[in-house]
């Protein structure tokens, strides 16, 4: 038979070029074993129209194979994300490692709004298993390397509200503030009055009610609210993990909507996560295909080249750049282990396609910023043209910090 033949020419190839730890099953009980080493890994291919996935497999069409029950994966996540790349990296010619955009989305705010309840309103159950107790969604922070996700994740943010000198009395505003661990700390610690936004209905009810738990219902105000429709003025503005849903055509109205919130002498933190490709492409070998299809809908990964270009054109300077890839590789490595170790829990609390999605989706993560596809830039910056005499001479007050508590005001 035709597929017989095909899949022998491509078992030999793979097996005399990439030979991986992979045991490949087929439904009539035909067996191959592609390395010399025991197999890590173990596909099991259950009719022979699914045998189309394998022999073009970019990361797309294996992800798509395994998410919608075509074939049957075993094996460690990271084993697993690290041999289907093994086999979409050697089947790919070379110019395809990262595609290009071909389109660029329209990002309306029904749009977005849409897109951001697909994404994080799955439910705060299912988050609340594989994320640490304060339900951080983004890149931790380890600043010596053997910190819990719990503590890791509070020194990010810490990080983040030092780098931007928060003091007492200040307003800050939160652009897509999650569950709301950002402007909870800034309150209690800080002393600030924040207020937060999201367009997520489970993240809106959840921080609401965390708030108020915490008695800070006069400092922390959460507002299902979109950035395009807020006004007046904060002496500070964090966005953490959100513009990745603003796409590339809308960034200078997201840059310039910042720029007129912010305060003549305040300062305001973009961290999110960018492309490594200089031409904005996708994450490579399909990489992006797929997480456009079942991850993030119209999400796009701008390079931090055109970040910085976008805030200078919009009416701001960049004041500190720091690149945490290799923080966001761990984090995500965390939430992958995480995420197997409560897999029975996870499969109670959504159904058989979404924990494939999420399963493959964060193990492919801590692949991705581990090889350098994808990074995390967090930028400080200002209204362009601040005196110099305003700012910090040197980035000593972000590490000569004092870690007590601050006296709110």
């Amino acid at each position: 038979m035709f597929w017989e033949k095909k899949l022998n020419e491509w078992v030999e190839q793979i097996r005399n070029t990439v030979a991986p730890p992979l045991r490949l099953q087929l439904w009539n009980g035909q067996q191959f074993d592609f390395g010399p080493a025991a197999p890590q890994v173990t596909v099991r291919v259950p009719e022979a129209s699914a045998l189309s996935y394998l022999l073009t497999p970019s990361l797309s069409n294996l992800g798509t194979a395994y998410v919608e029950g075509k074939i049957e994966v075993e094996g460690r996540i990271n084993e697993v994300i690290a041999v289907g790349n093994a086999l979409a990296a050697h089947m790919l010619k070379p110019e395809g490692r990262f595609a290009r955009l071909t389109r660029r989305a329209i990002h309306s705010k029904e749009k977005d709004a849409a897109a951001i309840r697909y994404h994080y309103d799955v439910s705060n159950e299912f988050y609340g298993l594989w994320l640490d107790p304060n339900m951080v969604y983004s890149c931790a922070y380890f600043e010596n390397g053997d910190e819990t996700l719990e503590q890791a994740q509070l020194k990010k943010i810490d990080h983040i509200l030092t780098k931007i000198q928060l003091r007492p009395g200040q307003t800050l505003l939160d652009i897509g503030c999650g569950w709301g661990a950002l402007v909870l700390r800034a309150a209690q610690k800080y002393g600030a009055r924040c207020v937060g936004i999201t367009l997520s209905e489970n993240q809106y009810r959840l921080a609401r009610e965390r708030v108020e738990r915490a008695g800070l219902g006069d400092r922390v105000e959460i507002r299902l609210q979109d950035y395009r429709d807020l006004d007046g003025r904060f002496d500070r503005i964090t966005s953490v993990g959100m513009f990745e849903h603003v796409g590339l055509r809308n960034l200078p109205i997201y840059f310039s909507r910042i720029r007129d919130l912010l305060a003549d002498d305040g300062m305001a933190m973009n961290h999110g996560i960018t492309t490594t490709d200089p031409g904005n492409g996708e994450s490579p070998f399909g990489g992006g295909e797929f997480i456009e299809k079942y991850v993030f809908p119209h999400g796009e990964l701008p390079h931090i080249g055109m970040v910085l270009k976008t805030m200078q054109e919009s009416g701001l300077e960049g004041f500190d750049i720091e690149n945490l890839r290799r923080h966001y590789a761990h984090t995500c490595g965390i939430w992958a282990d995480n995420f197997e170790r409560q897999s029975e829990a996870i499969r109670q609390a959504v159904d058989d396609r979404r924990f494939r999605i999420w399963r493959i989706y964060l193990g492919g993560c801590a692949y991705a910023f581990e090889q350098d596809w994808v990074a995390l830039h967090q930028v400080v910056c200002t209204k362009a043209g601040r005196p110099a005499s305003t700012l910090p001479w040197s980035r000593r007050y972000i590490y000569d910090r004092n870690d007590a508590p601050l006296n709110p005001a």
